[in-house]
């Protein structure tokens, strides 16, 4: 039976509406039939595998649950390339270049530049962009800009010649500069404040604006672009319906509307209202009233992640990338780390904080482990296992929070796995059965303690302000790293056997912390360009926390450097004292976020977390050469189809996969290029 990719579904729906009524079933039945049988081709270029991951159980949902997931992703995927131009100010003029350049190319694709060509597109398409998603490096093309040029006079391709310079040179080098001495807005190339803006204008524009209540500080900043007036004033573009990236904002606006009409319970209609008012109005305290919202509407099948979420692209923590996830509840699962929210005053009571910066009364902590059915923006193609939001302190003290395990993103990484590199890199046999054993519960079990309990948990002391403000650059690497050492304290203890979730607590907090200070201290470097330091928040704060026990314990001898046959390897001594560095450690950072010590925060991380020991550095690359193991990991999303009648109602949506990567990314162009080239 032929198979039907993306760009034939739309000539297949339209078949089928002419057809009589016992024909268009016929048909409808086959085209569905034939939609189910197209496999994804998985796909691996430069440092990246690009996997698909299913969505088990969807055809136990209804149709209007179905039709709220459909247009939930219809939503998401409208304001795709809002994070492109974030990321870059030219993305979305140079991949429209190269795009046509792609599309429209006769010449001869066996020579080797034509494949470089491929490759850097491809590159550019995963990172959403010219920068790497995870080292913010600018990628650099493998063929020379001689041939560029020539490809584009080729292909009739328009692309201004100052921006195909930057293509090959070293300007907008770093997407996220964290270098001080470079200037943290000057020295990054993220599209969030314009020309002649320095950090220092930042920070004296947004500490002169006043909050409206102080217990409830707005996220100033959260939704706009900072840029000069011709007469030097500062003021911002507001991201709204109108404004900066106004045409996809209302694309985004029209499908949550259409949302509104299938949602499955008031509350989460009422979210959906409040998301849809920020979004015309672009007003800030509707953000905030929108996610107590979102936090509320905890029943029903269907949940989503749609806004400008994360700072991590923002040098100085303000500003909010754009992001979407929909999600169906796993209910085998989420039953079983429930128990995990349910018990979190237990694990604050009685974590090592000092007693002024625990809370009292932890509130509203949701969790659950769910199933993914799209994601866009931040969030794809590379994608998070694990979300704790929203980010507000001041909401997560008063109103809670929600966790998610995105359960089938985790099994698809498991599943494209192999156990050879944890052979290469464990100090012997006892630690690899160990990590066998225990080590894919232990990071379901990592993630729901970060999210749930770590980032829920702690005080920040009254009159200090907001991370961003205080802890600055270093605010979002210091939050992970922090929710790193709450779950890390929990996984070596009994409380998670009492709890039911495991059946030897102390040989699963073994494997964890093995596997944690492996990858902080040694293979997470397979990310690295040899040379380079560490930039990316996460990666820093698992090697400033593995770095700092290290260290600290070297006079117990409790993390043992071992050097055996020429390979080095480290080797844990003693789980119970590690235990109680962990939790000094983040005793030492909750101190570090309740008083707002920028200091003691810039020096732990710049002290253990950005620094690498390039002659370590050069021996694991050299050791991971001989795994077919890309460092970088990312998926296609399954395409939603819906099946109409005659009147144009929908019947039913299926599941279907892109036949390539790049199928994928040529019909998202082609079908939610809502913004001009130039914004």
């Amino acid at each position: 039976m032929k198979k039907h990719t993306i760009a034939g579904v739309a000539i297949v729906l339209a078949l089928l509406t002419s057809c009589n009524k016992k024909e268009n079933m016929s048909s409808e039945t086959a085209m569905i039939d034939s939609l189910k049988q197209v496999q994804f081709e998985g796909d691996k270029f430069a440092d990246i595998e690009v996997l698909k991951y299913d969505i088990p159980g969807w055809d136990k949902l209804t149709l209007k649950e179905k039709k709220l997931v459909y247009y939930l992703a219809e939503a998401g995927y409208s304001g795709r390339d809002i994070y492109w131009d974030q990321n870059y100010k030219f993305n979305l003029k140079i991949r429209a270049a190269l795009e046509n350049i792609y599309t429209h190319y006769t010449g001869d694709k066996n020579d080797e530049d034509w494949k470089k060509f491929e490759i850097y597109l491809k590159r550019v398409w995963f990172s959403n962009g010219i920068h790497h998603h995870y080292s913010n490096d600018k990628i650099k093309p493998g063929f020379s800009q001689s041939y560029f040029q020539q490809l584009l006079k080729d292909t009739k391709t328009n692309l201004d010649g100052s921006i195909v310079e930057i293509l090959f040179n070293a300007v907008d080098d770093k997407k996220v500069n964290l270098d001080e001495s470079k200037g943290l807005v000057k020295g990054s190339a993220v599209n969030f404040y314009g020309k002649n803006i320095l950090a220092k204008d930042v920070e004296d524009f947004y500490n002169a604006m006043k909050n409206p209540d102080s217990e409830r500080p707005l996220s100033f900043g959260l939704n706009s672009k900072l840029v000069k007036t011709e007469s030097g004033k500062l003021e911002e573009k507001i991201w709204k319906s109108g404004g900066m990236y106004g045409s996809a904002i209302d694309k985004i606006v029209f499908w949550l509307e259409k949302a509104v009409e299938v949602a499955e319970n008031e509350p989460q209609a009422d979210a959906l209202r409040l998301l849809i008012k920020y979004y015309k109005t672009g007003d800030l305290k509707t953000w905030d009233d929108y996610n107590i919202a979102w936090l509320k509407a905890t029943e029903g099948n269907i949940d989503y992640i749609n806004g400008f979420i994360e700072v991590y692209n923002d040098p100085l923590g303000h500003k909010a990338s754009y992001e979407s996830t929909v999600q169906i509840k796993d209910f085998d699962m989420s039953a079983k780390m429930e128990v995990i929210s349910k018990n979190a005053q237990w694990f604050e009571d009685n974590s090592p904080l000092v007693p002024e910066h625990k809370k009292k009364n932890v509130v509203g902590i949701s969790y659950k482990t769910v199933i993914v059915a799209a994601e866009s923006g931040d969030t794809s193609p590379a994608t998070p296992i694990g979300v704790n939001l929203p980010n507000a302190d001041w909401i997560r003290a008063e109103h809670g929070s929600k966790s998610i395990s995105l359960g089938n993103i985790i099994e698809a990484y498991n599943k494209s796995g192999g156990s050879e590199k944890l052979k290469e890199f464990a100090f012997d046999e006892e630690e690899v059965q160990l990590a066998e054993r225990y080590s894919e519960l232990g990071d379901k079990l990592h993630t729901a303690l970060h999210e749930v309990v770590g980032h829920a948990s702690g005080q920040i002391n009254k009159g200090i302000g907001t991370p961003k403000e205080t802890l600055k650059s270093y605010a979002s690497t210091l939050e992970e790293g922090r929710a790193d050492l709450v779950a890390l304290y929990y996984l070596y203890n009994p409380k998670i056997q009492e709890l039911g979730l495991v059946d030897d607590w102390k040989s699963l907090g073994k494997a964890a912390y093995n596997d944690y200070i492996r990858n902080g201290l040694m293979t997470q470097l397979v990310r690295i360009e040899p040379g380079k330091n560490i930039e990316e928040a996460h990666m820093r704060n698992r090697q400033w926390v593995s770095a700092w026990v290290f260290e600290k314990g070297k006079a117990e001898n409790v993390i043992e450097k071992i050097v055996r046959d020429g390979k080095t390897y480290f080797k844990i001594n003693d789980y119970e004292k590690l235990h109680v560095l962990f939790g000094d450690l983040l005793r030492e950072t909750q101190r570090i976020k309740s008083e707002g010590d920028y200091e003691a925060g810039k020096n732990l991380v710049e002290n253990y977390g950005v620094k690498v020991d390039q002659q370590l550095h050069k021996e694991v690359l050299e050791r991971n050469k001989k795994f077919n193991i890309a460092p970088y990991r990312g998926f296609v999303n399954p395409v939603l189809v819906a099946i109409k009648d005659a009147k144009g109602e929908i019947t039913d949506i299926v599941v279907t996969y892109p036949k390539t990567f790049t199928e994928q990314m040529l019909y998202y162009s082609k079908n939610y290029n809502f913004l001009p080239l130039e914004n």
